[in-house]
């Protein structure tokens, strides 16, 4: 299928109703990271909540599991108590990633047992992770609180999955030591630029002096506020941006037969999520959501030309280029890219 679109390409964001005036916060001075003697909380002004997770180096998963956990009515502002002791942990109102224990009825949300295998689900297979659990047990909460809407609306179940494609099935992969290709061959590349990798780097450094728990704890709020901003950067650009785009793409889906009879061409009448440029383009479809392979990309014979050239060996009147990997072009008029989405078909 082709995508006739106009303008160019970015992501700016749809402005958001007047009511959605307080969204959540990821502010990291909210959170209070404690290990059991190192509490600084007093008996008269203590959290109504205490979550706990491990202490020593801390992974991207628990970091955001406790984040999230306290954007919950249930335990909001709850103190993070970092420790491996059983008879602490026993006390807690909620653990993460330790204890040996997966049972949301007793908010225990450890992955680490024999025998877990919790997935998230809705056609997801991915094992979890402590964040992984939260979500699945507290995202459309937390989703529905951003969108202030009510956690059954059909738009906050929409964020609810794909968030967790885009955004959380990753950290659990990851997490859980499972490749993202089903091959034995080496990356061509490595990438460690992505959030579980980042939030590992604010583990304390081995040759630090300093390996207090107070310094530890400190560094694991760091984690948390990271992860945590990603996180509500990822809700807020599918709640501002990709839920109404969304709307307009299968709008145009619907009328794709209106715009030629093999349905494989579909035009964007307004660029999502807005307007640049008078230009229109011809852009071919991913052959899956990460992929840069095309399904058919522009012909090769007219990639990497540009204007005058160009209309020459097309023989379309207004191109403007085709980029060299094929995967999009641009004609000055909305007629010229429909002809151009309708002879690459042909080639």
């Amino acid at each position: 299928m082709w995508a006739i679109t106009r303008g160019g390409f970015n992501q700016k964001f749809f402005n958001l109703p007047k009511n959605l005036s307080r969204p959540l916060m990821a502010t990291s001075n909210l959170i209070r990271v404690s290990s059991p003697s190192y509490s600084t909380s007093s008996p008269n002004h203590a959290p109504f909540k205490r979550v706990g997770t491990h202490n020593g180096s801390f992974h991207c998963d628990e970091a955001l599991g406790c984040f999230m956990i306290r954007l919950t009515d249930k335990f909001s502002n709850s103190e993070i108590i970092r420790t491996r002791d059983p008879k602490v942990l026993e006390g807690l109102d909620a653990v993460l990633d330790v204890g040996g224990v997966y049972d949301p009825n007793h908010d225990r949300y450890d992955h680490h047992q024999k025998g877990f295998e919790e997935v998230f689900g809705h056609g997801f297979n991915t094992k979890l992770s402590s964040a992984g659990l939260v979500y699945k047990h507290f995202g459309k909460e937390i989703i529905a609180k951003e969108l202030q809407l009510g956690e059954d609306h059909p738009d906050v179940h929409r964020l609810f999955l794909a968030i967790y494609k885009s955004f959380m099935e990753a950290i659990d992969a990851i997490d859980n030591g499972i490749n993202q290709f089903d091959t034995d061959k080496p990356p061509k590349y490595v990438n460690n630029t992505h959030i579980s990798s980042r939030v590992g780097r604010l583990n304390l450094d081995w040759t630090d002096p300093d390996q207090s728990p107070e310094k530890e704890n400190e560094a694991f709020q760091r984690a948390m506020a990271l992860a945590g901003s990603e996180f509500l950067e990822s809700v807020r650009f599918h709640a501002r941006s990709w839920l109404p785009a969304r709307s307009i793409v299968m709008e145009c889906i619907a009328e794709r037969f209106d715009i030629d009879p093999s349905g494989e061409i579909m035009v964007l009448k307004r660029f999502c999520p807005d307007e640049r440029g008078k230009q229109w383009r011809v852009q071919a479809v991913a052959a899956s959501p990460d992929s840069f392979e095309s399904r058919k990309p522009l012909p090769a014979q007219w990639r990497g030309l540009r204007d005058d050239e160009l209309s020459k060996e097309t023989r379309i009147s207004g191109c403007v280029f085709v980029h060299m990997s094929g995967f999009i072009g641009g004609n000055q008029t909305y007629e010229g890219a429909l002809v151009m989405a309708r002879t690459a078909l042909k080639m």
